[in-house]
């Protein structure tokens, strides 16, 4: 049992580690929704889910709420390693009793990571019951919020997600305003941290902290692999799961199949049901992303080899170094899910045809390719065939061929195809493509 005395600072201490430089992220969330619901923010490790707690914190106090009816509460502190349920029920009731106003009005909650509580869904349950308060709460595992969010808060929740930076936050980190005039310095200084971005990801110590990327991305691994998936699900054989990381960041699609007989290649044992345990975990942390195939048969969907993305192209730099088609993929696809695009329910792949489908109901709405450089008639015959053959076959008028820097727009078999830099697809296309 936490002693009050240890509750009653944790609840006075976020107001001395308070930053007063945050910067704004294009994630909103409305903190006073009537609704009765607890707001969930998932993502991956170190993408910024506290400080965009600070932030929400920030702008309630900027709005005149009082300090003392805002609860912040980090599971991760160190002196509540011990915390159980029963010493979640007592932290309320000292922060009710510290309240100078009492509870005339709602009180904002932050729980950040706070899944590390045994049974927290119980705690969250029974305050929603008493609607005394808006509560937001993080949290690194998918699968655990989801689960237990659906069976214990009976779908009082409204969950978001957030990412490492965007292009657009990048730019807002590096204090640069993007326009589509620039000067020439103004062009040529965007165009350095737009390769800055593209090779070295989003994640926000990366940004901040460029000289030792290598180390922090190297310590971002480790942190991730043995937090998420060895410690979290007890796993014997830590060197399978850093092989399969490997595996992935390296993999187009992922076939199970092979990687067991590679795993067994190597004269390591293990069974396939536990390298698709390993998948699944993999995806909960929000390392990778599985994406399947289109296809009007479910069945078929589901029985498609994944096409995997990962989390941030700093992955792709650690393992892979300098492989441009494959980071710009990835960038592409982190843009369309920040764009609202739900994997294997709108947003597809077709084959080695096209890199991304775009369903609306039951009809494609928009076919996307995506090239790197097509300044090579070979290169950029061959992609433009792939998406032509897709946009007869699935009666689709929407084409966009998605480049690194080149843009322009061709007229071909009575198709309408639009070149887009990957910065402008992503800085000034918000709207949904369909």
């Amino acid at each position: 049992m936490i002693s009050k005395q240890i509750l009653a600072q944790i609840i006075n201490d976020w107001r001395d580690i308070l930053p007063n430089d945050i910067v704004p992220r294009e994630l909103e969330i409305d903190c006073y929704l009537p609704l009765n619901r607890a707001i969930t923010i998932t993502g991956p490790r170190r993408c910024g889910k506290t400080c965009y707690f600070y932030y929400l914190i920030q702008k309630l106090i900027s709005e005149g709420i009082a300090h003392n009816r805002i609860l912040y509460v980090n599971f991760e502190n160190p002196r509540l390693v011990e915390m159980e349920l029963e010493d979640l029920t007592v932290l309320w009731e000292v922060f009710v009793e510290m309240l100078t106003s009492g509870m005339q009005e709602k009180v904002f909650l932050f729980f950040d990571e706070i899944q590390n509580i045994d049974k927290w869904e119980l705690f969250i349950r029974n305050l929603l019951d008493k609607n005394c308060a808006n509560i937001f709460i993080t949290g690194s595992s998918a699968k655990m919020l989801a689960i237990d969010l659906a069976t214990a808060l009976r779908g009082r929740t409204i969950c978001y997600q957030l990412h490492p930076l965007s292009l657009s936050e990048y730019l807002r980190f590096k204090k640069f305003s993007y326009s589509p005039y620039l000067s020439t310095n103004e062009k040529a200084q965007f165009l350095r941290l737009y390769r800055q971005y593209f090779d070295d990801g989003g994640y926000p110590e990366i940004v901040l902290y460029p000289g030792i990327k290598k180390k922090l991305i190297n310590e971002l691994i480790n942190t991730t692999i043995y937090l998420d998936l060895i410690e979290r699900y007890r796993i014997k054989n830590a060197k399978i799961v850093k092989l399969m990381f490997n595996y992935l960041v390296k993999s187009k699609q992922f076939s199970t199949h092979k990687f067991f007989h590679f795993i067994k290649s190597l004269n390591i044992k293990t069974g396939k049901t536990s390298l698709y345990n390993y998948l699944e975990y993999f995806q909960d942390a929000f390392i990778i992303f599985a994406l399947r195939k289109y296809s009007y048969s479910l069945k078929k969907q589901e029985q498609s080899l994944p096409k995997i993305y990962l989390a941030d192209n700093a992955f792709i730099d650690a393992i892979m170094g300098r492989d441009d088609g494959k980071k710009l993929e990835n960038l592409v696809f982190l843009s369309l899910i920040r764009k609202g695009f739900e994997i294997n329910q709108d947003l597809f792949y077709y084959s080695n045809e096209c890199d991304f489908v775009i369903k609306n109901n039951e009809s494609v709405d928009c076919l996307i390719q995506v090239c790197f450089d097509i300044s090579d008639p070979f290169t950029k015959e061959r992609e433009l065939k792939s998406l032509l053959r897709c946009g007869d076959e699935f009666n689709c008028t929407k084409l966009i061929l998605i480049t690194y820097d080149y843009k322009g727009c061709e007229t071909l078999n009575g198709f309408v195809i639009e070149f887009i830099p990957f910065y402008e697809f992503d800085l000034e296309r918000h709207d949904k493509l369909v």
